[in-house]
């Protein structure tokens, strides 16, 4: 199942990316990723990634809903971050890689609140994703003051 995803993730062959086609799948396999770790993919996390998809990477509705709904097919099983947070490294430079964790925690936040798993995966992919404590915080409040504060209201960790 673990090639399975890093496969899909990574395109399906060695070829180099002459689109962003690997990052793509990338970024949308790990929105799943937080949208999932809680155990509970609602309809409000689906709806932002497929938003969030068609936002990043310039995409029609279809084509983002299609990207979402591979990813999640894809990530049935174990993913493994560290190749994920790999491939993203590749293909951006920091700023980029800050506003992948401001998708995520867009994603995360789209309940309206951070359970424990959630702030776990935030802290472990930042690190991966070599993006700061600060960063992501920064990231995080900047979400919030965008989609309101219903989050902080409901006690969530920083």
């Amino acid at each position: 199942m673990l090639n399975h995803i890093l496969d899909w993730a990574r395109g399906g062959d060695a070829r180099p990316a002459l689109q962003d086609g690997t990052l793509r799948r990338a970024v949308a396999a790990l929105l799943m990723e937080a949208a999932r770790v809680d155990d509970a993919l609602d309809e409000p996390e689906r709806e932002r990634i497929q938003a969030l998809l068609a936002w990043r990477f310039r995409l029609g509705p279809f084509e983002a809903a299609q990207l979402g709904t591979d990813a999640e097919r894809a990530s049935d099983g174990a993913v493994s971050w560290h190749a994920l947070t790999h491939t993203i490294r590749e293909h951006c430079d920091e700023p980029a890689r800050i506003r992948i964790v401001e998708m995520l925690w867009d994603v995360i936040l789209a309940d309206g609140k951070v359970d424990g798993l959630e702030a776990n995966l935030m802290r472990r992919v930042a690190a991966l994703l070599f993006v700061s404590d600060a960063d992501s915080g920064a990231a995080r409040r900047r979400v919030l003051a965008r989609n309101g504060a219903a989050a902080a209201a409901n006690g969530d960790p920083e």
